[in-house]
C-alpha cells in the first residue's frame, strides 16, 4: 500500500469522509501499526492541517510521521472531553512511538508500588517496566528527600523488608522489633497488607494531611475503646509524618487549596519541564521531564507533558489547580477532563496575583538549572565523542559504540559481554550476553583470544555472510568496536575480522587494564594519551560497563552450575524433580535445612527419596 501523500486521489478521498466533528483519529502505516493518535474538536479540519500546511510549518517528527502515513481511522465523541479521555486511554494501551513527547530520562528515579503481588513491594527504580498492575510515582528531581521519605515510610509503618525470605520457617528480626509484619510466613493477610501499603501510597500522593486526620480519628476511636496499645502506636505513626512533613524545604501561605505548578526552558535542543505539586501549603514533590524543543511551541509541550503526567495518576492525586506558564492549546478540554477524571472542579490557569507568579516563576528557575545542567553533560559527552574520534582517526563523532569482555574463572563457565553506548550513553536495550562454546576453553584452561574471537565472529558473521548488507547508516553496525585488553585480544579480534574480510570497514581498538593504554590494529605501541582526556575516560566507562555486564553474568551462569551439580548427585533425582525442589525451597541451604517431613512435601519427592535427599546433606545420620 502506498502512503497518502504518495497517492493523492486516495488521500482527498479519505479526507472528505472525515467529520468536523470532536473525536480522536489514529494515523497508520503500511503494515497497519499505529504512528500517532490525536485528538480534535474538529476531526476534518485537524487532520487536513496535517497533509495542508507546508512542510516547513512541520516539525521534524511530525514530518517524519506524515511522510510514513498510509491510512487515517477516526472515533467521533460527543465532547471535545469525551475525545481528550478517550484519547488518553488509547494511547496509554497502543503507545505508538510518535505519541511519546517525553525521553526517557534516566536521571530521575521512579517509586515503584507492586499492586499486583499478594504482599506489595515498594522500592526506588529508573525504569519503569511495562506493568499494568505496577504503579510509579514520580519522577523525582530530588533523590535524596525520595530516599528519605521511604527511610521515613518504612520506618512508621511495618512493611516487608526483604524481596526473599531470610528464614523458610520462622520470620526474622525485623518482624521481632515490629518492623515487619511477617510477610514471608504469611502473619498478615494481603488484605491488611495492602491497607498497610495504601497508606504509605498517600504519602507520595501528596496527602499526609489526609493521613494523619484519618490516623488521628483511628486513635481518639481505639483510645475510647481503652485499646491503648494500638492508640499509641498509631500515635508514634502521626509523629513521624509530621516529622516528614518538616523536612519539606518550601511552605506556602493558603494552605487550603492543592495546586500544581509547571514550567519549562529551553533551548535549540532540549526543553527542560518542572512540575511542583504543592499540597496543605508545603511543596511534596518536584517532578522532572525532558522533551525535544523541536515538537512543539511551549504551549504545546507543557499540554502534552500535563495530559502524559496525569494519564498515570490517581483521581485523588489531581489538583484542584494547575498554574502554568504559558496558554495551553486546549486548557478547558484538560479542565474538563480532570474534572471528571476528579468529580470536583479543577481549574487551568496562567498566574495574576502575586503569589502565584512568584510560585511560577520559583518553578521556571529551577527548570533553567535543569536546563543549564542539561546543557554542561551535553557539552562533555560531545567533547568526549568528538576526541575519541579523533583518536580512533575516525570521519565523525561515533554515534554506536560497542564493548566487549571475557569473564571466567580459571576457564569455568567462561562468557562474555557486549555492551552498547549510543551517542555516548548506555543503550541497555542492546546489551547482550555471549556463553562461550569454544571446546578448548574448559575448567583449568583459559583461552582469552579465542574467547574474544569467538564472540566478535558470532556478533558479525551475518555482516560476512552477506556482503551487501547494509553498514553506513543501519542503527545495528558500531561505528567503533572496543576490547577490554592487550595487543593479544586485539590480534585475535583483527585476524577473525581479516578472515571474514571486515576489517576495512570496521574500526577496532582495545584498552589495557593495568596502564589503560589504547591500541591500534598494527600498531606496537599504545596511542599517545592522558588519563583524563575526555575521549579516553569514555571508553573507560564504556569498558568498566563490559566489565560489570559479564561478571555479572558470569555469577549467575557460575550459580546456576553449582546449584545443579550438587543436586545431579543425589541418586533418584532428575531434572523435573529437582525444579521442584529449587522451586519449592528456592535455595540449596534451605533444601539442606528442611527435615525428609517437609522434602516430602513437594511433588515427586516421596519419603524415601526425602530420606535419600536428606542424608546427602547430612551424611552422619546415614545409618
Amino acid at each position: 500500500m502506498k502512503t497518502l501523500l504518495q497517492d493523492h486521489e486516495r488521500l482527498e478521498a479519505r479526507l472528505k469522509e472525515i467529520p468536523q466533528e470532536p473525536g480522536v483519529y489514529f494515523m497508520k502505516d503500511e503494515t497497519d501499526q499505529i504512528l500517532y493518535i490525536g485528538k480534535s474538536k474538529s476531526l476534518r479540519n485537524r487532520v487536513r492541517s496535517y497533509f495542508r500546511e507546508a512542510a516547513h510549518h512541520h516539525t521534524p517528527r511530525i514530518a517524519t510521521m506524515v511522510r510514513s502515513v498510509a491510512d487515517i481511522e477516526i472515533i467521533v465523541t460527543d465532547t471535545e472531553a469525551e475525545a481528550l479521555a478517550l484519547e488518553a486511554n488509547l494511547i496509554k494501551q497502543h503507545q505508538p512511538h510518535f505519541n511519546v513527547l517525553l525521553k526517557d530520562d534516566k536521571k530521575y528515579p521512579y517509586l515503584c508500588i507492586t499492586w499486583g503481588e499478594d504482599y506489595p513491594r515498594i522500592f526506588i527504580t529508573r525504569k519503569r517496566r511495562k506493568d499494568a498492575k505496577s504503579r510509579y510515582y514520580g519522577p523525582y528531581v530530588d533523590t535524596g528527600l525520595l530516599r528519605r521519605t521511604l527511610q521515613i515510610s518504612k520506618r512508621i509503618f511495618p512493611l516487608r523488608q526483604r524481596r526473599q525470605p531470610l528464614f523458610k520457617d520462622r520470620p526474622c528480626l525485623n518482624y521481632d522489633i515490629g518492623q515487619c509484619p511477617g510477610v514471608c510466613q504469611a502473619l498478615i493477610t494481603p488484605e491488611d497488607y495492602h491497607k498497610i501499603v495504601q497508606r504509605v501510597a498517600m504519602v507520595f500522593q501528596g496527602r499526609s494531611h489526609e493521613l494523619i486526620d484519618m490516623l488521628t480519628a483511628k486513635m481518639m476511636k481505639a483510645s475510647e475503646e481503652m485499646d491503648f496499645e494500638k492508640a499509641a502506636i498509631i500515635r508514634d505513626q502521626i509523629k513521624g509524618l509530621e516529622t516528614l512533613g518538616a523536612h519539606q524545604k518550601v511552605a506556602l501561605p493558603d494552605d487550603t487549596i492543592s495546586r500544581d505548578a509547571i514550567a519549562l526552558s529551553a533551548d535549540d535542543e532540549h526543553a527542560c519541564v518542572q512540575l511542583f505539586q504543592i499540597r496543605a501549603g508545603r511543596l511534596v514533590g518536584r517532578l522532572g521531564f525532558v522533551a525535544e524543543t523541536d515538537s512543539g511551541t511551549p504551549g504545546e509541550i507543557l499540554q502534552r507533558v500535563l495530559e502524559e503526567h496525569y494519564r498515570l495518576v490517581d483521581p485523588v492525586e489531581i489538583p484542584a489547580e494547575i498554574l502554568v506558564q504559558h496558554p495551553l492549546p486546549d486548557s478547558e478540554i484538560l479542565a474538563e477532563y480532570l474534572s471528571v477524571q476528579k468529580t470536583r472542579k479543577v481549574t487551568v490557569e496562567i498566574p495574576q496575583r502575586q503569589m502565584k507568579a512568584e510560585l511560577l516563576e520559583m518553578v521556571e528557575r529551577n527548570a533553567q538549572y535543569e536546563l543549564a545542567r542539561t546543557q554542561r553533560f551535553a557539552d562533555r559527552n560531545n567533547q568526549a565523542m568528538e576526541d575519541l574520534a579523533e583518536l580512533a582517526d575516525l570521519p565523525g563523532a561515533p554515534k554506536r559504540i560497542e564493548g566487549y569482555d571475557i569473564s571466567h574463572i580459571q576457564g569455568s563457565d567462561a562468557v562474555a559481554s557486549q555492551v552498547v553506548f549510543v551517542d555516548g550513553l548506555p543503550a541497555k536495550q542492546h546489551y547482550r550476553t555471549y556463553k562461550i562454546k569454544n571446546p578448548t576453553v574448559t575448567s583449568g584452561h583459559s583461552d582469552d583470544f579465542a574467547s574474544m574471537a569467538e564472540v566478535i565472529r558470532r556478533r558479525f558473521r551475518r555482516y560476512a555472510e552477506d556482503p551487501k548488507k547494509q553498514r553506513v547508516g543501519n542503527p545495528d553496525w558500531p561505528d567503533l568496536v572496543m576490547i577490554d585488553g592487550g595487543k593479544g585480544q586485539l590480534s585475535a579480534v583483527v585476524a577473525e575480522l581479516e578472515d571474514m574480510n571486515l576489517l576495512g570497514e570496521l574500526r577496532v581498538v582495545s584498552l589495557a587494564k593495568r596502564r589503560e593504554e589504547i591500541f591500534l590494529p598494527g600498531e606496537k605501541q599504545p596511542l599517545d594519551t592522558e588519563a583524563d582526556q575526555p575521549g579516553v575516560m569514555l571508553l573507560r566507562r564504556l569498558r568498566d560497563e563490559a566489565h560489570r555486564f559479564a561478571v555479572s553474568f558470569h555469577r549467575k551462569k557460575r550459580t546456576a552450575r553449582m546449584r545443579r551439580s550438587r543436586l545431579e548427585d543425589i541418586p533418584g533425582l532428575g531434572h523435573h524433580r529437582r525444579k521442584q525442589l529449587l522451586a519449592n525451597f528456592r535455595s540449596i541451604d534451605y533444601i539442606r535445612e528442611a527435615s525428609p517431613k517437609q522434602l516430602a512435601t513437594v511433588d515427586g519427592i516421596g519419603p524415601q527419596l526425602a530420606q535419600q535427599i536428606y542424608e546427602y546433606f547430612h551424611p552422619s545420620t546415614a545409618s
